[in-house]
Order: C-alpha cells, then structure tokens, then sequence
C-alpha cells in the first residue's frame, strides 16, 4: 500500500530527513503519526476553567484534576449539561486537540468531556502504566468520578483503540453508543493474522524520532497527518504548531512508549463483545493508520457497527474537516 508519495521533502533539516525521514513520510509516517498539546507549558490557551456544575465525587480531587488509584493525575475539561460526550485523544496530544468538536457539541446541547490521557498533555508524565489496559482504567476512573451514564464516547487514532477497550472492559451500562475516527484497532503491525500491517521497522523509527529528535521529528510528521503533502493542500501553520505544542507538552518516556500500545495492541476481541452502536470513521487516504489495516476492518467485527467512510481526507480529518466530521457525527448520534 502506498501511503505518500517518494518524492515529498520535508521543508526543513534536509540532514535530518535523509537519514531516515523519508521512511516516516511513508509507512513511517503511518507509524510515527497515529496518534495525536503543547507549547506554553502547563498552560492551554484554548481551555478554561471548569465551570461545569459536575464535579467528582470519588477518589482524591483538585480544580480540573482527578487522581486514580496508582497516584496518577488526569486532567480534564467537563463543559455543559446534557448526555455526556466523552472524547479520547490521539498520541502524542491532548484533550485540546478535540477543541472544534468541545465547541461544535456544548453549542448542540451535549455535556462534553475530554481529558489527558497519563503521560501526556497536563495529566502527570508517567514513567510506567503505559499501557491499553491502564488508560482504559484511568478512563473508568473519571467516568465513575463524574457519575457519567449514557455516555457516548468518541475516540481519534490511538484514542478510538481506548474508546474500544474501555467500553469492552468497563462500559456495560455506562455507554449508550460510540464512534472511532481514524482509529487503530483491530491492530497496526504486520503479523500472520495481519499480513497488509505495518512492518515493526516503522514504529522503530518513531520510537527513535520520539526519543532522540522529538521537537523536530513533531514538527515533521505533521505534514503527512493533516495531508499537507497531498497536491493542492492548503497548508495551516497554526494547526502544525498546535500539534507540536500538544506533544512537547507530554511526557517523552510515555510516548515512547505509547508507541508499542498504538502499534501493537490488538482489539479483535473487544470489539467481537461491545453491544452498543459504534461508528467507525475512516478515510481510504488515511497515511497514519491505513484503511484497509484498520477501519475497513473494525466495524465488521462488530455487532452493530456501521463505517462511514471518505475518498480523500487526512487523518487529522476532526481538525482539518472538523465541519464535515462534526455534521456526521451528530447525525449518528441523533439516530
């Protein structure tokens, strides 16, 4: 499968690009990108104070925080009154990176969530717990604490495999539907179960990015995200340095190692037992998280999945289409 094209060359440290960044725009790319705040540390322009009347009532609390039984902190923004809409982010970003929808579904009258998964974003920068299973338990946690019942959750990239995982291992009367959008599951690495996955030597290379190049390597996975290398994109330089700004925010050892979870977590059995309705969002020019791998597959092995898909998004498509995913999404959700 061809992800992006040979001949693309990243505006910036031509060095640097050689010596392996022309892999990361292809299958690397798909790799080093798949999941997505932060510049002006400790700090996010875009949010505001908590000024939900909903405020955790088990575990230890603090102004927008909630402390889960390992001594994590979580941060989290709960905005509004209505059925509750709990949004799960993407690797390396934060809960900011669901800004266009926080304010496309508070204004529809919803009661939207979103928080910071461990180790990235303002939550506490983790060096262990990194893992499927524990992201899934920090997101039952605030669930529990914010009293949440009938709750849609909506996951992106590496977000929409926590959204599978949660509501297989924890949502039994909790979760009234779903979607995923751009998401991971059943699985991104190549296998004998996987045979069109991405090959380990790709999620090498971002762990390798990740760990020794970060502020640059950040910087370039951008452009193959949002399809800024795709002929005739209009390219957005404040959506570039947003990305970036999420994920120097986090912590590197847990995106380091959120790298194995994206890449090789497996979700065939998860999503063989959720019962509720869940949409699986996916564009066909996905260069993160490829179609066929992902998307193409997860919503036939559920119960009651449905797939919306598209020709020629990015996937970063919630950021850069978010008109077009917000008007679908709603529509799913009204149905």
């Amino acid at each position: 499968m061809k992800l992006a094209s040979d001949s693309f060359q990243y505006p910036e440290h031509e060095q640097f690009e050689k010596s392996w960044g022309n892999r990361v725009v292809g299958w690397a790319t798909i790799a080093a990108v798949i999941a997505p705040t932060l510049s002006t540390i400790g700090q996010s322009p875009t949010s505001q104070p908590n000024s939900s009347p909903h405020q955790p009532t088990t575990g230890e609390e603090q102004m927008d925080f909630i402390t889960v039984k390992n001594g994590t902190k979580i941060y989290y923004k709960d905005w509004g009154i209505g059925q509750p809409i709990v949004f799960h982010h993407g690797w390396p970003l934060s809960a900011d990176d669901w800004d266009s929808q926080m304010m496309f579904f508070l204004a529809q009258g919803y009661r939207v969530i979103a928080h910071d998964r461990r180790g990235h974003g303002r939550s506490t920068q983790t060096f262990n717990g990194n893992d499927m299973d524990t992201y899934a338990a920090d997101v039952d946690e605030l669930v529990t604490a914010l009293e949440l019942t009938n709750a849609i959750h909506v996951g992106h990239s590496t977000g929409g495999g926590e959204v599978i995982r949660y509501v297989a291992q924890h949502g039994k009367g909790r979760v009234a539907k779903a979607a995923i959008i751009s998401a991971i599951p059943p699985t991104m690495l190549i296998s004998d179960k996987n045979p069109e996955g991405v090959p380990m030597s790709v999620f090498d290379d971002i762990r390798n990015g990740t760990a020794y190049h970060r502020s640059q390597f950040y910087q370039d996975i951008t452009i193959p995200f949002y399809g800024y290398n795709r002929p005739g994109a209009k390219i957005s330089q404040g959506i570039r340095d947003n990305w970036w700004r999420q994920g120097m925010m986090g912590g590197i050892k847990a995106h380091y190692d959120c790298v194995k979870v994206f890449s090789e977590t497996e979700f065939y059995d998860d999503l063989k037992v959720i019962d509720v309705p869940v949409l699986v969002m996916h564009s066909e020019d996905d260069q993160i998280a490829p179609y066929k791998v992902t998307g193409a597959r997860s919503w036939k092995l559920l119960k009651h999945g449905t797939l919306k898909s598209y020709t020629d998004l990015p996937h970063g498509m919630p950021t850069t289409h978010a008109d077009v995913i917000n008007a679908d999404l709603l529509a799913f959700l009204k149905s």
